[in-house]
């Protein structure tokens, strides 16, 4: 008689009103819909996504449940004030200088390496190939010598996801690509963070990341992900060492013809 295996893991699939709460979420803590903004009818939405009423109401149900959005009797559901959508204030409201750049990726450093780490345990093989698709679409643009923000970020968000812990994605989303140095809607890019040797280095240090994440070794990732966000606040450190030492010899420059 040959012996039951135990250890084989079956992985959930993921309920429809799941994929409902997961879209919609997105949508309202990246701000397509605003505080106050009411979200399409019942009817509109199972159009939308394809299901049933009464996966939407779970939707919604779960939504509420979150403190996200609230039902009004006879108006329909609408958006409410939240915590993520403080952050994304912030983070939208940001000047351009280099304190707030620091600032920005300690906190990052604070979330992305445990998420990079629970990547590495959590992901499923869905999961691995999005992370691997986002670092090779990088990749494609700088060969091309596009814009590579929006995929930088998209890399990191797809480690987020892969933890399977929404509130990973939910803060990244919060902060916003805007806190990627190399995009151009970032407050603090630059012509070096644009140059093809800096970019090389970033994905230098992605493809760590994400080899740690594929062999499933959580302490490697989050050195892996550790050592990418101090270098970047290092970047950030030799910028100002730079400006000052600009100053500097202009300063001297102008007492020699005094």
């Amino acid at each position: 008689m040959s012996a039951v295996r135990t250890d084989v893991r079956v992985e959930r699939r993921p309920k429809l009103s799941e994929n409902v709460v997961h879209t919609l979420r997105s949508q309202i803590i990246s701000g397509d819909f605003t505080v106050g903004e009411k979200l399409p009818t019942e009817s509109r939405m199972t159009e939308m996504f394809g299901v049933s009423r009464t996966v939407v109401r779970e939707a919604i149900a779960a939504l509420a449940a979150d403190g996200l959005v609230e039902s009004r009797h006879g108006a329909g559901v609408f958006v409410l004030d939240h915590p993520t959508g403080k952050i994304s204030a912030i983070s939208a409201d940001i000047g351009n200088k280099i304190s707030q750049a620091i600032n920005m990726l300690e906190v990052r450093t604070g979330i992305e390496i445990e998420s990079a780490g629970l990547a590495a345990q959590r992901r499923n093989v869905a999961q691995e190939a999005r992370i691997q698709e986002a670092f090779f679409e990088f990749e494609r643009l700088l060969e091309l010598g596009e814009p590579t923000g929006k995929a930088d970020f998209q890399f990191h968000r797809e480690i987020a996801a892969a933890t399977n812990n929404p509130f990973y994605v939910e803060i990244l989303d919060a902060l916003g690509d805007r806190t990627i140095p190399c995009d151009t809607n970032s407050p603090w890019y630059s012509v070096e963070v644009l140059s093809d040797e800096y970019l090389r280095g970033l994905q230098s240090e992605h493809l760590k990341i994400l080899q740690a994440i594929s062999a499933g070794d959580p302490l490697a990732a989050r050195e892996a992900m550790r050592a990418h966000l101090q270098s970047a606040q290092e970047r950030y450190r030799k910028r100002l060492a730079g400006q000052q030492a600009k100053y500097s010899n202009a300063a001297r420059r102008s007492t020699s013809r005094i």
